[in-house]
């Protein structure tokens, strides 16, 4: 399985012929890792403004970064 590059992305061949965008993989795992990590911090125990707050930045951030990628890259799935 090689790594190629398409549209400035490192890609991933498959042998089904499908090409994944290495980054855009990375940046999706980052958003449902933050998505997660919220779910989780508020079942354990109820979150301050505060906290709330730097859980919901991290998530929108992770999917404007995302959005951004898709935007620029064209890879999106």
């Amino acid at each position: 399985m090689g790594l190629v590059v398409f549209n400035r992305c490192t890609m991933q061949g498959f042998s089904s012929n499908v090409l994944s965008c290495l980054e855009r993989e990375r940046l999706e795992e980052e958003l449902s890792e933050a998505r997660i990590r919220g779910r989780n911090l508020s079942r354990l125990r109820q979150l301050t403004r505060r906290e709330r707050m730097a859980l919901d930045e991290r998530e929108q951030t992770a999917q404007t970064r995302l959005r951004d990628h898709d935007a620029e890259h064209g890879c999106q799935r």
